[in-house]
């Protein structure tokens, strides 16, 4: 869908024809030259004791850089790529065009921050930072890269100029990454993106090149990032953190007296801020977004959108699932749409829940709770603000947060702490309500004493679903939960739902991939000398091949394996060949590893 942006050509949007072609015609248009940059295979050490490719740096934590103005006769236009191999289809160019400047009736003058997730195009070569994949397993779910997906992070400039044909100078500072961490590049985007509007290209790069230099985005470990003359100090979190705690610790030591910007969360918004028009209905969205049900959010600008849309993912599964962001689209899958265009009012009105939102305030100011009403009231393109649907919670409400959070605002209590309670509450709700299902999924697990080194892992057990629901009575969520309602129903209406399938997808995994390593383990403690005295020359090879291709599989998949049983199991192998003749030995020592 082709959404025309805001009209305008600000100074240093000044393009070759040739450009202006090559980006009308979806072609790479000529992008930033480093001058006086390394070459991008050139090795350079990167002062940590070992050497990287040009831009390797960078590609951890990036994968391009994009200048987005507005052309009067091309419209939106990507003018800047950099670094310059950086690669973008012309599909992808299109949506970060598009996606990338404002659509709205706000006019969004001044400066304005949202982010946008869009899909890569198909038949794009998989990332060579074999890295990064290895990073992943330590990860939590929700910060996982989605191997189909770019996230884009928008610092978008509307000023008027006189001196301009339509009054406006309009441009798009972007940051395309594989990594969701909406806070962290948000605070990295204030930091540069005002200083590159007054001094343009040569800045840009110079802030590139400090990204480059920046080290690995290693889960659990302090990272002190530079960029143009600030240190940010940063913890990315791992899957063993518990859930709804900071880890980064607060600077007092002398040796930190250099770091600008420390940040708490890199992926975590201002939930309350987002909340706050309707915390009175914020159990029932949190419902919704369980039940994967399909929610648009209408707001009046993008950064209001995007951030009410990211809160709302935050509010629910976030440390279980990934959901779709803030995208355009007129079928009605498990996502939830942040738009702000107002066509989309009337187009989006057969979509079964709708949160139309007014102006957020900001920070200490309250603005009034909407109300819920029925989807046959949004008709007219200047619908009030209100929550328009159907659907009937299960869980009665639990008016002793709502007390709390009154009571906050009546007491000006800061916007973070009220952030923290409602965060809390999302996450002793989603535990109360996860924790039968995980107490349930652990016993299809078959016994230890089951996994025989020399059969196949044993199957997991099939999920029953009136099996689990029995389950409920003595070990449900009454036992942590001070919430009554129809629990049952909830609990039916979620394994039906595309969030179950999902999520059960992912602890199947894990477990199978438990018994794997169960049943490496199982093998590394058997006499396999032993073993190959009593069978066949072509029987101890298949063993070989066949114990290779498990060391294979646990470095592929990262397998929960012990480093001591993975160096276990390469002595057995190395010991089982040197027990075979040396023509064998030759040829088993060149397949594959040990």
């Amino acid at each position: 869908m082709a959404l025309r942006g805001p009209a305008g050509l600000g100074p240093g949007c000044r393009r070759p024809l040739d450009e202006a072609v090559a980006a009308a015609e979806g072609r790479e248009a000529p992008a930033l030259l480093a001058a006086g940059g390394a070459p991008e295979d050139e090795e350079e050490d990167d002062g940590r004791g070992r050497g990287l490719l040009r831009w390797d740096g960078f590609s951890a934590w990036l994968h391009c850089v994009c200048v987005v103005g507005f052309d009067l006769e091309l419209g939106q236009a990507v003018e800047v790529i950099y670094p310059q191999h950086s690669k973008l289809t012309d599909k992808e160019k299109t949506n970060i065009c598009y996606l990338s400047f404002p659509d709205s009736n706000s006019g969004c003058l001044g400066d304005t921050q949202f982010c946008f997730r869009f899909r890569q195009s198909s038949g794009r070569r998989v990332s060579l930072h074999c890295l990064l994949d290895q990073f992943d397993k330590d990860l939590p779910v929700y910060l996982k890269k989605d191997p189909a997906y770019f996230y884009g992070y928008v610092y978008f400039r509307q000023v008027r100029d006189k001196t301009l044909k339509r009054g406006y100078f309009q441009k798009s500072l972007v940051l395309i990454s594989k990594l969701p961490y909406i806070h962290f590049f948000h605070t990295v985007l204030k930091q540069i993106a005002p200083e590159y509007f007054e001094k343009s290209e040569p800045y840009l790069e110079a802030a590139c090149n400090d990204v480059d230099r920046w080290p690995a985005p290693v889960p659990g470990k302090t990272l002190h990032l530079p960029i143009m003359g600030v240190v940010m100090k940063v913890r990315i979190p791992t899957c063993h953190d518990k859930p709804g705690t900071t880890q980064i610790v607060q600077f007092t030591q002398q040796a930190d007296t250099n770091i600008s910007v420390i940040l708490p969360t890199v992926h975590e918004v201002d939930l309350f801020r987002c909340f706050c028009p309707v915390f009175l209905h914020s159990q029932m969205l949190w419902e919704l977004v369980l039940l994967g049900e399909p929610l648009v959010v209408m707001a009046p600008s993008p950064s209001e959108s995007s951030e009410t849309v990211l809160a709302l993912v935050n509010s629910s599964f976030s440390h279980l699932f990934c959901f779709v962001l803030f995208c355009f689209v007129l079928y009605r899958p498990s996502v939830i749409l942040g738009v702000t265009n107002p066509f989309f009012a009337k187009t989006l009105q057969h979509w079964p829940h709708i949160i139309r939102i007014g102006d957020l305030k900001p920070t200490g100011e309250i603005p009034k709770q909407v109300k819920v009403k029925k989807l046959k009231n949004l008709k007219t393109l200047d619908s009030k603000p209100g929550v328009y649907t159907s659907y009937k919670p299960y869980l009665n409400r639990d008016e002793e947060i709502i007390k709390q959070l009154q009571k906050g605002v009546q007491q000006k209590r800061p916007s973070e702490a009220q952030s923290v309670i409602l965060r809390r509450y999302f996450l002793e709700l989603t535990q109360s309500f996860i924790i039968p299902l995980e107490r349930y999924v652990a016993s299809l697990m078959p016994l230890q004493k089951s996994i025989s080194p020399w059969k196949s892992p044993p199957q997991l057990r099939q999920f029953l679903p009136e099996e689990f629901m029995k389950t409920l009575e003595k070990t449900g969520p009454q036992l942590t939960s001070r919430i009554k309602g129809d629990w049952i129903g909830l609990y039916r209406h979620f394994l039906k739902s595309p969030n179950f399938d999902g999520w059960f997808k992912t602890r199947r995994k894990e477990m199978t991939q438990k018994l794997e390593a169960l049943h490496l383990e199982a093998l590394c403690e058997e006499d396999l000398l032993l073993w190959i005295q009593k069978h066949t020359e072509v029987e101890t090879v298949d063993l070989v091949l066949k114990l290779k291709n498990k060391l294979l599989q646990a470095d592929r998949e990262h397998l929960p394996v012990k480093p001591d049983t993975m160096e276990k199991l390469r002595t057995h192998i190395d010991a089982i060949i040197l027990a075979l003749p040396e023509d064998l030995q030759g040829i088993l020592l060149k397949t594959g590893m040990t």
